[in-house]
């Protein structure tokens, strides 16, 4: 699959999984540098983000946007996935006042591999917003065909109601 980097097209590594899929099975570190597995995100209905880089504008503005919306639903979950460090991700949420969701490293790039989001010449994520239901099945994706872009937030938060 291909993306648009500003006006550059780049090949993402794999095939991201679509709607009516179950999740990759991953591995992603917290804020204390633990493993965070794809089992241990499920249990409740969620949207994950997938974001390259929380220190650049669109990441900031779509997380710290979430992360608004997440104290609203309370039955959810919502999770930012980067490829920023760990040390990184903490002094971002720290900065940004971010506490309603959870920002997890992928700054080894499991997960970008295993979800097919990896973009080995950015040698970052894509840009990209998944809905899933309790037990892992995808209900709504949205893989931006620009990076730079905004996803469609009333969309992923309209999929997410449907499951609540």
């Amino acid at each position: 699959m291909k993306v648009k980097l500003m006006d550059h097209e780049v090949e993402l590594v794999g095939t991201p999984p679509a709607v009516g899929d179950r999740l990759s099975e991953f591995t992603v570190r917290n804020d204390q540098n633990q493993p965070v597995t794809t089992n241990d995100l499920l249990g409740k209905p969620m949207i994950l983000c997938a974001v390259p880089d929380l220190d650049t504008d669109v990441c900031s503005m779509e997380t710290k946007k979430f992360n608004q919306q997440a104290d609203q639903y309370p039955a959810a979950r919502f999770v930012t996935i980067s490829n920023n460090s760990i040390a990184e991700q903490t002094d971002w949420c720290a900065a940004k006042g971010v506490q309603n969701l959870s920002v997890l490293s992928d700054a080894q790039g499991e997960f970008g591999q295993a979800m097919g989001l990896y973009v080995p010449s950015f040698k970052h994520l894509t840009r990209a917003v998944f809905v899933v239901d309790a037990q892992g099945k995808i209900t709504y994706e949205e893989i931006l065909d620009q990076i730079a872009a905004e996803p469609n937030y009333q969309q992923a938060l309209m999929a997410l109601e449907q499951l609540l």
